[in-house]
């Protein structure tokens, strides 16, 4: 039954009752905009390295290799 009446209360979403109130993000609008732009930066460094340097990736999947086998032995 609860699952018929959900589907008719368009104005809540999903799993909400229609008497509470549903939050709408504790979060500013457009405050992760240069956290965001350093991520990407980031990876198109790495993707960028990966195709000039790729010794670098190759060191870098040895030394996780050797220390995630370290951790079994």
């Amino acid at each position: 039954m609860t699952q018929h009446v959900r589907d008719n209360e368009h104005e809540t979403t999903l799993g909400a009752s229609a008497d509470t109130d549903v939050p709408r993000g504790d979060v500013t609008p457009g405050g992760g905009g240069l956290l965001e732009f350093v991520g990407l930066t980031l990876a198109a460094g790495a993707g960028v390295l990966f195709v000039v340097r790729p010794e670098f990736y190759e060191a870098g999947v040895h030394i996780f290799a050797t220390q995630t086998a370290s951790l079994f032995h």
